[in-house]
C-alpha cells in the first residue's frame, strides 16, 4: 500500500496541521510539476505527469479527515470496510429513523437545515472519536480491537456522510 504521508514527507498520524500539509503538498508539487519537464525528453515528461498525479492523490486523501483516517487505518493493518461491517444495533436503528427523516424533510428547507446541522454535528463527533482513538494508537502498538473500533467509527461516519449527501440531493 502506498504511504501518502511518506509521499508528502509528513509524519504518519491522524492529526495533521493543515498549513504543514499545504506546505508539503506545494513543495512536492513544485518538485515534480510537468511544467519543469516540458522542454525535456518525452520520457521525463511522462514520469513527471505520473509523479504529479501521485502527489495530487496523496494531498486529496490527506486533506480530508475521513479519507486520511481510512488510509492511516489501512497502513496500520486495520480492517477494511468490507472486512469489518459491524455497527452497534442502536446506531443502525437510529440511522433507519434518520433515513426516514431525510425523506420527510425533502422540500422543506427548515427541516432540511435542522437535519443538516444535526447530521453535521454527529459526523464531527464521530470524527473526533476517530481522532481520539488514533491518539491512543500514537502512544503504543496498534491493538486489533482498537483498529476495529476505528473501523466501526469510520463505518458510522460514512453512513452519516451518506445521509448528508442524500439530504442535499433533489
Amino acid at each position: 500500500m502506498t504511504d501518502y504521508f511518506e509521499r508528502l514527507g509528513l509524519p504518519r498520524r491522524f492529526s495533521i496541521d493543515a498549513a504543514a500539509l499545504e506546505r508539503a503538498y506545494l513543495a512536492a508539487s513544485r518538485a515534480v510539476h510537468p511544467d519543469y519537464h516540458a522542454a525535456g525528453p518525452d520520457a521525463d515528461l511522462a514520469v513527471s505527469l505520473e509523479a504529479s498525479a501521485a502527489v495530487n492523490e496523496a494531498y486529496t486523501t490527506l486533506r480530508d479527515p475521513f479519507t486520511r483516517a481510512d488510509h492511516l487505518l489501512g497502513l496500520l493493518g486495520g480492517p477494511t470496510a468490507t472486512e469489518h461491517k459491524q455497527m452497534p444495533p442502536a446506531f443502525l436503528a437510529e440511522m433507519l429513523e434518520a433515513r426516514e427523516q431525510v425523506e420527510e424533510a425533502r422540500g422543506n428547507p427548515g427541516a432540511t437545515a435542522r437535519l443538516e446541522a444535526a447530521f453535521t454535528g454527529q459526523y464531527n463527533e464521530l470524527m473526533a472519536q476517530v481522532g481520539g482513538a488514533f491518539g491512543r494508537l500514537d502512544i503504543g502498538p496498534p491493538a486489533a480491537n482498537l483498529l476495529a473500533q476505528v473501523r466501526g467509527l469510520l463505518n458510522a461516519a460514512k453512513y452519516v456522510r451518506g445521509l448528508l449527501r442524500d439530504l442535499n440531493t433533489d
